[in-house]
């Protein structure tokens, strides 16, 4: 069964735009159960922190089935914690980064970085792990 639990990045997209050698997150934010599809079981909703290629973050979300999220690393202090809190705060989404990359040229693009809006998600819902507990 194939259950399409993410905001459908193109594959494409991130191997061209994802630094290889880049760090990655991926936060749990909340519980995320599809009512009107009871047969997709209940999946923890991520926030999922990208860095780009020319050292820009974004940000996008990924639904997970809880299994497949246990055995990724934790941060590794309460710091490394903050950063990440605060990257995801501010980094634009990749719909946001598509939208102004493909209006100004690639340098403007590169150094401007417009907050995106606040989120809600940073508190949890039925039990998820927040992103305010580090």
């Amino acid at each position: 069964m194939e259950l399409v639990l993410n905001q459908r990045l193109d594959p494409g997209w991130v191997e061209e735009h994802a630094a290889s050698d880049g760090t990655h997150y991926l936060w749990p934010a909340v519980w995320n159960h599809l009512a009107h599809r009871p047969a997709v079981p209940r999946q923890l909703r991520c926030e999922l922190l990208l860095t780009l290629r020319g050292g820009q973050h974004v940000m996008s979300l990924l639904d997970m089935l809880p299994e497949d999220f246990a055995p990724l690393p934790r941060v590794t202090s309460r710091d490394e914690g903050m950063r990440v809190s605060r990257l995801l705060d501010e980094s634009p989404t990749v719909w946001q980064w598509q939208t102004r990359s493909s209006e100004q040229p690639p340098s403007q693009s590169q150094s401007q970085s417009q907050p995106s809006q606040s989120q809600s998600q940073s508190q949890s819902q039925n039990g998820a792990p927040g992103r305010g507990s580090a």
